[in-house]
């Protein structure tokens, strides 16, 4: 099993759910985060003073999906996610040891 760490801008995040949820992704986790890379964030005015936003808002999706999911979970974040811009966000694909459902105790990947 491996777990997908995504970033991604954050009006991508319904469009990625329903894209997934088409090819049987049944659970995801997100958060909201803020960072910056390339982006390097940018300038706004309030109030007539102009200030820097260092940090830039984007959303975090976790999945956690059987091994021979992985390929075309990949392939579908990035069909939804990629703008072509700077700032389009990163995956980062990790291995997962176990997984536990509390409920019921099941293990392994009858529990994803």
């Amino acid at each position: 099993m491996k777990k997908i760490e995504a970033i991604l801008r954050p009006f991508k995040v319904d469009d990625l759910r329903e894209a997934l949820s088409e090819i049987g992704v049944k659970g995801m986790t997100l958060t909201e985060v803020k960072g910056y890379g390339r982006q390097k964030g940018h300038t706004e005015v309030y109030r007539g003073s102009e200030y820097n936003v260092d940090f830039l808002p984007k959303a975090k999706i976790e999945i956690v999906v059987k091994d021979d999911m992985l390929e075309i979970v990949i392939a579908t974040i990035i069909k939804v996610a990629k703008t072509g811009q700077v700032g389009d966000g990163k995956l980062f694909i990790l291995p997962i040891e176990d997984v536990i459902r509390i409920r019921t105790e099941e293990s392994g990947e009858e529990a994803v």
